[in-house]
């Protein structure tokens, strides 16, 4: 076993890796780009390296970089993590070649599932089952779109080098076909360097299953079980889980040894992950192989009781295998659901910023489980993260929180857990997708296990229901913590002895007659107010007709910011945390987290941003331009690509007008909020 290991990654992977390492007693090294120069994978390590700029061709990407420092540091070994450069061949022969470790596959294997059009073909010798499709090496426009017709619409096209749903595309009808082939090779070409593609028949009601394979280079090669990461988003997971819903032990084995198959088609060494696509009639089809650790890896750790990045290290410096598939057995269930700064009511755009404020469940961190703990049972709640309060999420990487891990016994125990978990997850700074989430695991059909690729879409009017006014006890738990928050105010701010001063009573106290107020509240630019009136010990909570009544209100304050309130409303005892931030309450409850708009005299509730204006939804570079100034346009119809996060975003007319101008230029990189086109007064 080698004693010092790089890791050429960030974020939770980076802290995760080392974490194991630690345990083995080796030394880890920590590279980091200017953005992540105080962020938490760098203090995790022993040492910590500048890679370069933010950009990540400038850092995380450059290779040469990565070795100069591997050599400076005397690290005999390089793990990839995942991203980045884990899956690209010429870095890994060049790892090789400079006599240190690779901690992943050999660059062969990578460079034969690397290019998913060669690896289609391999696997297709090999017996594995493949998608009706075309993987060919002539990419002309006219051969792809005549084999997109001969496959039979609708069919996806796909980056032959990519991954994590970057540089795809589902194509309805021909006349779609020349303009996502076009945004696909963009996207790829950005992302991975290549714009080669495929064309492969787009399965119905799929489901995304896969088998998670090890070997060793002695020979052995075995299956870790499967993860069903059927629930995505823009084709990127968001819920992962072990085993998958449903599953036949029949199907299990015939899925793994294809899986086996796959791997020693392509002499593989290490982790990977073989993906399949299953149709509703038991079907599945090879998709890809990620020569790498997954994101979702912990799900299989939880259901084994085996620590994966420890298997790598170990393989890596030579040793085999700790058990052989016989001893294989699984444990119950495990759920991952990846906590990401984005916005789902904005069609999932990344969200950037610090984070202000984040409180997470009782949890153990990259946490050993079951049979490799000796005995010990699985922790049942388990976070996997790479930031911090205080962090910033910034637009060069990928958004990601942290990854929420559960085990339960089974299935609806493990459901449970999550559910609870998510409750108190608390984020404020950048929006996060925790809210969503929470309302997914609910949802009815992901409870039975009705699972595929389009779930989020179809069940969308429940998942991402429209902004609502807020309940009148849910306002009322707002104005709980604005009372407590102001009487902290009062009494810190006192000159006298608060609790001889009537002034200060919160009975609202005065002489003639009791205080009643009105606080004015406002969500998603509509305004909710309530009149708050004063009593001895309790505040009577109205709106028209309605009234809640608040008692009993006591509170631990953490920070001006900060508190978390108990108390009564309507005879029904609640605990909420409350965090103010500038101009907006957030409230997190029992009844889910909702933030609300609130200023002392708030003013210009329900103003609207001028009609004139396309905004940017999030930051990012401009790439296309698909019209100019002068130009009539219709409804809908596509006006330029924002990339974001190495994602390319279509901004579109939102009604049909004259443009005026257009801010930006292709090459241009735009703030969120930045006026992109004007438009002519109608």
């Amino acid at each position: 076993m080698f004693d010092k290991l790089l890791i050429a990654n960030r974020g939770e992977i980076a802290c995760r890796i080392a974490s194991t390492a630690r345990r083995l007693g080796i030394r880890t090294v920590a590279v980091y780009s200017d953005a992540d120069a105080s962020a938490r994978h760098v203090t995790f390590c022993d040492e910590a390296w500048r890679l370069g700029p933010a950009p990540a061709r400038e850092s995380y990407l450059n290779a040469e970089r990565v070795l100069e420092i591997a050599r400076r540091s005397g690290a005999q070994a390089i793990h990839p993590g995942y991203g980045f450069l884990s899956e690209n061949e010429v870095f890994a022969r060049a790892v090789a070649d400079a006599g240190l470790v690779f901690v992943g596959p050999p660059a062969s294997a990578i460079a034969a599932m690397g290019d998913k059009a060669a690896a289609k073909r391999l696997m297709e010798k090999a017996g594995v089952p493949l998608v009706p499709g075309y993987h060919g090496t002539d990419q002309s426009e006219a051969t792809l779109a005549a084999q997109a017709e001969r496959i039979g619409y609708p069919v996806l096209i796909k980056a032959s080098a990519g991954g994590g749903g970057k540089g795809m595309r589902v194509v309805e009808s021909p006349g779609q076909f020349s303009a996502m082939l076009a945004s696909c090779r963009r996207e790829a070409k950005n992302a991975f360097g290549d714009d080669t593609v495929l064309v492969e028949r787009y399965v119905t009601r799929p489901r995304h299953i896969e088998i998670q394979v090890f070997a060793d280079a002695r020979g052995n090669c075995l299956h870790l079980f499967e993860r069903d990461c059927s629930v995505q988003r823009r084709h990127q997971k968001v819920i992962e889980e072990a085993p998958a819903p449903g599953m036949t032990d029949e199907r299990r084995r015939a899925m793994g040894a294809a899986a086996v198959a796959a791997a020693r088609a392509v002499g593989y060494v290490g982790a990977g992950t073989v993906e399949f696509i299953a149709d509703p009639s038991g079907a599945f089809f090879f998709m890809e192989m990620n020569t790498r650790l997954q994101v979702e890896h912990p799900v299989t750790e939880m259901i084994t009781g085996f620590d994966l990045v420890e298997w790598q290290l170990r393989v890596a410096s030579g040793e085999p295998l700790p058990v052989a598939q016989e001893d294989l057995r699984i444990d119950g269930h495990a759920i991952e659901a990846r906590i990401y700064a984005e916005n789902p009511e904005k069609g999932f755009l990344p969200s950037i910023g610090t984070l202000r404020y984040l409180r997470t469940p009782p949890a153990v961190e990259f946490a050993r489980t079951a049979l490799a703990a000796a005995g010990a049972p699985a922790a049942p709640v388990r976070i996997d993260s790479g930031v911090r309060e205080g962090d910033t999420i910034s637009a060069h990487y990928d958004p990601m929180i942290a990854k929420l891990i559960v085990h339960g016994a089974d299935r609806e125990t493990a459901l449970a857990r999550m559910a609870r978990a998510l409750a108190k997850f608390e984020v404020v700074g950048p929006a996060s997708n925790v809210d969503f989430l929470s309302r997914l695991v609910a949802n009815r059909a992901f409870a039975a296990g009705d699972l595929d690729t389009g779930l989020i879409e179809r069940e969308k009017d429940t998942l991402l229901p429209a902004p609502a006014k807020p309940s009148l006890r849910r306002r009322a738990l707002a104005v709980a913590t604005v009372l407590a928050a102001e009487f902290d105010a009062s009494r810190s701010s006192d000159a006298h002895e608060w609790a001889d001063d009537p002034w200060n009573a919160r009975s609202g106290w005065r002489p003639g007659a009791p205080l009643a107020r009105t606080l004015q509240f406002e969500q998603s630019g509509e305004p909710c107010p309530v009149r708050v009136e004063y009593g001895r010990d309790e505040w009577l909570v109205r709106d028209g007709d309605e009234s809640a009544r608040l008692a009993e209100l006591r509170w631990d304050t953490a920070s001006p910011s900060v508190r978390t309130v108990r108390g009564v409303v309507d005879d029904r005892s609640f605990v909420v945390d409350s965090v103010i931030d500038g101009e907006t309450l957030h409230v997190f409850s029992p009844l889910g987290h909702y933030a609300l708009g609130y200023t002392p005299a708030l003013a210009n509730v329900g103003e609207r941003e001028d009609d004139s204006a396309l905004l940017a939804p999030m930051p990012g570079k401009v790439i296309a331009l698909f019209v100019e100034a002068g130009a009539t346009v219709e409804r809908g119809q596509p006006l330029l690509v924002i990339e974001a996060m190495k994602m390319e975003h279509t901004i579109s007319a939102p009604s049909a007008g004259r443009v005026a101008s257009i801010r930006f230029g292709v090459g241009d990189q735009v703030a969120e909020g930045a006026q992109l086109v004007e438009f002519a007064a109608q």
